[in-house]
């Protein structure tokens, strides 16, 4: 697919325990109303069933809504290459501890994007060999989302990643209104919110509110 660092200007990344209840799909589409360009599904405590059957759900709202509105707001499968084939996504998001690149492109081809975690400058650095579609800077600031993470790269940190990588960069990790205009000012293309959106009870004007913010 024509990807873009475009897409990557708001991305959100799912996480159900934010959730209290709410559906899932209902509140990743009214991300998307207020202007959410980009969307991976991230469930680690569910079955691989309920997973399929999620993403297919998520993939169909999506290619309709992208149908309706001449866009596309890339699905993104974290990790599970397997559901990502079987639901047709349009990629999927590896971390250092997945399946290698390598493996990981012969498996989905050249017309599908990859998306790979990147946890210090050294990661950085490698993944300037590999032809992966961007790279996600994770944790900029420490966050409640993901406590398996490595210490957090801060602004300066942030802006030292983006300044070595060859691959357009969205920056993760305990980032929200308050913050987003300092990462996009550090040179990120792009910034990934979890809680920030998931757990806003108006997740079209927490979005809103996000991309004002990081401008």
């Amino acid at each position: 697919m024509n990807f873009t660092k475009e897409q990557l200007r708001l991305y959100l990344v799912t996480d159900r325990r934010y959730l209290e209840g709410r559906n899932l799909i209902d509140v990743v589409m009214q991300s998307i109303e207020g202007g959410v360009t980009m969307v991976q599904l991230r469930e680690k405590d569910i079955t691989a069933r309920e997973f399929i059957e999620l993403a297919h759900a998520l993939k169909t709202k999506l290619s309709l809504y992208n149908k309706n509105h001449s866009l596309h707001i890339p699905l993104i499968i974290n990790d599970r290459i397997d559901i990502a084939l079987a639901v047709d996504a349009d990629g999927v998001h590896i971390g250092q501890s997945d399946m290698p690149y390598e493996e990981a492109r012969r498996l989905l081809g050249y017309d599908k994007i990859v998306g790979l975690s990147v946890e210090n400058l050294s990661d950085v650095i490698e993944a300037n060999a590999v032809d992966v579609d961007y790279i996600g800077i994770s944790p900029v600031f420490a966050t409640p989302t993901k406590t398996d993470t490595a210490l957090p790269f801060g602004l300066d940190g942030l802006r030292s990643a983006v300044n070595i990588s060859i691959h357009p960069t969205v920056a993760i990790g305990g980032i929200n209104i308050s913050n987003a205009h300092e990462v996009m000012q550090a040179g990120a293309d792009g910034i990934a919110v979890v809680s920030a959106i998931l757990a806003s009870t108006n997740p079209t004007e927490a979005t809103k509110q996000l991309l004002i913010k990081r401008s």
